[in-house]
This record gives C-alpha cells, structure tokens and sequence, in this order.
C-alpha cells in the first residue's frame, strides 16, 4: 500500500495523460481533413510547423483548463465531478479553438466538425473517467481514520466524511479528555490518518509534532486564527522567522488594480448585457405591470450600506408582510417570468452596475443584510472580518463551497480569499465561477438540517436564491 501511495501521482497523471492524448488526436483528426484544407483553399498555407503550433496550442489550453476546472482530479472529486468538470474544460477549449480558426478565416465557419469532435469528446470522457475511477479505487481504498474531536459536536463533521465513503473511513471517534497518551497508543494500531476536530491549541500540537515525527497523515478543520495565519508575510528581520498579519486586507496597488479590473470589465459587460437586459425588463414589466428592479440595503466593506440591484422575480406584494423569508423551491411567490430568469441567473445582471459604480466588485464575500450580519455576529463575532474587502457578485465560498456549506465555514472560505488575495486568484475565481453556474449543485435549495441565514433553527425545503435574502 506505501508503494503504491508513493505512485499515486504518477498513476493519475498516466491516467490524465490518456485522456489528453485522445483528445488532442481527435483535434488533429479534424485539423488535417477538414479545417487545414479549407483555410488552405482561403490561401492560407500551414507548413508542419504551423500545425504543430496549433495543435500544441490546444494541448496547451485543454491541459490548463482542466488542471484549473478539475477534470484531472481523478480520485479527489467524485466520478460526476471529474466528468462535468473534464467536459466544461473540454468545450471551453473547442469553442476557443473554432474562435481562432473563424478568426484565420476572416468569417465564421461550419462547426460541424467541431461540433462531431466535442460529441465524440464527451463519450470519451464518460469511458476515460468511468475507467479511471475504478482503477483508482481498486488500487487506493478507503483510509481508515481515527477522529479526534473536542467540544463540538461530531455529527456534522462525520456528516462530511460520511459523503465520501470511496475516499475516508472514520473507524472510530475519541474525545481529547481521553488523554493525549491514549490518542497516542490508539493511532499506533491501524489507522493510515488522523483527524482533528476543534480540539485546544495545546492537545492539537502535542498531537501533530506526533503524527509528523512517524509520517502519519493529519486532517486538520482550522480554526480562525488558522486562516488569518496562512495569509501572513514571512519576514527575516532577525534570526528567527516572523509573520507578520497586516491591518489591511489589501494593498493599495491591489486595491487600484481590482478597481481598475472591475471598472473595465463591469463596462465593457454592460454594453454586452444590455439588450439580454432589456428584453428581461420588458418580460417583467408586461408580466404584471411591476417594478422592473428589486432593490435591498446590503453591506459591503467597512460595513457601508448600499443596495444591490436585481431584477424582480416574485410578485410585488412578496413580503407584504414586512417579514422577510427565503424562498422555497416552488414558492408560488416567485413569477413564470421570474423562475425563467433565476434559472438563467439572468436576474443577477442588474448588480454590473453596482460593480461599475463601486459598492461591489466581481469578485468577493457575497454582501449580506444588515440585520443579517447582526444576527451572524452575535454567534460568530468574527463574521465581521469578510468586509475588510468589498463584497462581491461572486466569491470563493461561493465557488469551493456547497449549497448546504454551513455559516461558519462560508466564513472560513471568505477569509481564506482575503487573506490570499491577489489579482491571480481574482482571474482564475471569474473562470471557476463559470463552471459554478451550470454545476447540479450551485442550484439546490437548502437541506432540512441545514440553519439559514434568518433562521438558527433548521429551514426545510428553502432556495438560496431568494429576494429576501441568498
């Protein structure tokens, strides 16, 4: 099993390779009989060198992108994940390649043999992963683990593990008053890891310089205080290492630059989104005769408030009330009109220009309600951390989180973006979170064990993506 632990890496890049490999010959396939003459009967002649290049340019960019979506994380995601993510990676690129070939052609070309390529693709990818899943598990099994947990409750954490049975086996559970010393005897019998569950700083060390000295794997839920602590800065002043945790979250440089990102993408945006724009605020307005905007105060950095623009997709008389309440899956308060648009999250687009104007930007903590936040911080003072940046159309909880993700670690992602922020990270969540949006799971509604965001006790049958709140 250690052997076989050491080749891991070299077997799922034996596997990724595999799949590469037949795409990129079903790209030249189309390249030489089809495309190559073509563009040659417009005058443009491709030496082997040209080909080459071209084609190594698509290795290139279905290499990255699936690095970046996942789909070469075999045995780290789920069969489904390492497929729709290979599959949106894969026609990110065919639609980037036939751009380029439309563009060396001065016009728009049959994509029909593109359109062949990516079908033929996509039966691939289902073979290559359905295989690459059952070599994987046949060859790495299940880890057996020993949980290790403190105060908390364990059932949420077990809840986790428990959703991946191919990947962990939790055997047993002991609780740090149990003694460091048994802990210490125990994960010497069986177990190929360890994992720690919000026990105290002290036990936690003990127990980790213990795992390290003898090479036993650690799974370790951080805490806070962890989180700030990975976007420290490493200073050698002296003759001993210091990290140092800033007061701000952002340079200056940073901050000017997400600005001037922002400012420009938000406006070339709107040019593009206007008639999609317009047409969704015709269908709302005839609908019912309503307002085209929904407006609410949010907050963004510093805790200023502002309020977020999104086009109305339930009745007007939807909180009458005064109450606000999330949205059930088939809330008869939401319009045809309005279900059309959530699901095309085309309602969001209203909110480029809260980013153009400043109050948000494209990237960062989701903004949240005032009396929200209140209600957060009174459980989690530190839920006011997140707006040391400005709040964003999309974020990083938004993009490694679930549907079901719990407040407190929305809050640990969050701060994970702020505290290792840079314009890199910015670029690569924009192109994560296009992923996010045809994801199965970005638009489930909330488990019934799940606590929401106005309630503490558990919600049943609610929608993420209500006007009173997200």
């Amino acid at each position: 099993m250690k052997k076989l632990e050491n080749s891991r890496r070299v077997i799922i890049l034996f596997l990724s390779f595999i799949s590469l490999a037949a795409q990129v010959a079903g790209f030249a396939l189309c390249w030489f009989y089809y495309y190559k003459p073509f563009l040659k009967e417009k005058g443009i002649q491709f030496w082997i060198k040209g080909d080459l290049t071209l084609i190594g340019i698509y290795v290139v960019m279905l290499f990255l992108l699936s690095r970046m979506y996942g789909g070469m994380r075999i045995g780290y995601l789920k069969a489904w994940e390492v497929f729709f993510s290979q599959l949106f990676s894969t026609i990110f690129a065919n639609v980037i390649i036939y751009s380029v070939l439309a563009l060396m052609a001065t016009k728009l070309i049959t994509p029909q043999w593109i359109l062949l390529m990516t079908v033929a693709d996509m039966l691939w990818i289902a073979i290559w992963t359905a295989i690459s899943q059952g070599i994987y598990g046949a060859l790495f099994p299940p880890r057996d683990l020993l949980l290790v947990s403190g105060e908390r409750p364990t059932e949420d954490i077990l809840h986790k593990f428990a959703s991946r049975p191919d990947k962990y086996k939790i055997c047993k559970c002991m609780n740090i008053s149990e003694g460091v010393s048994e802990i210490c005897e125990e994960i010497e019998k069986r177990y190929d890891g360890l994992v720690l569950w919000d026990i105290p700083m002290a036990e936690r060390n003990l127990l980790l310089k213990y795992c390290y000295g003898r090479s036993i794997r650690v799974y370790i839920m951080p805490k806070i205080p962890d989180v700030l602590m990975k976007g420290t800065t490493e200073m050698h002043i002296f003759d001993t290492p210091i990290y140092l945790i800033r007061e701000y979250a952002l340079t200056v440089e940073q901050r000017a630059m997400k600005r001037i990102i922002d400012l420009i993408c938000s406006f070339v945006l709107l040019i593009l989104t206007s008639p999609f724009m317009l047409i969704v605020a015709i269908c709302v307005k005839v609908y019912d005769g309503g307002p085209v905007l929904y407006k609410q105060v949010r907050c963004t950095v510093g805790g200023r408030e502002f309020k977020i623009l999104k086009f109305r997709s339930m009745r007007v008389d939807a909180e009458k009330d005064g109450v606000a309440r999330l949205a059930a899956k088939k809330d008869d308060r939401i319009t045809p009109v309005g279900r059309v648009i959530r699901a095309c999250r085309l309602d969001e687009l209203p909110q480029i220009w809260n980013i153009f104007k400043g109050d948000m930007s494209f990237i960062g903590p989701r903004p949240e309600r005032p009396e929200i936040i209140a209600q957060y911080e009174k459980e989690m003072p530190e839920f006011n951390f997140r707006m040391k940046v400005k709040a964003g159309l999309a974020g990083y909880a938004q993009v490694y989180g679930k549907y079901n993700t719990t407040p407190y670690d929305k809050l640990k992602l969050d701060l994970t973006y702020i505290e290792n922020y840079s314009i890199w990270l910015d670029l690569k969540l924009m192109l994560l979170t296009l992923k996010i949006l045809f994801s199965p799971e970005s638009t489930e509604g909330v488990e019934s064990s799940q606590t929401t965001a106005l309630k503490e006790k558990p919600t049943e049958g609610m929608d993420m993506k209500g006007e009173a709140d997200e």
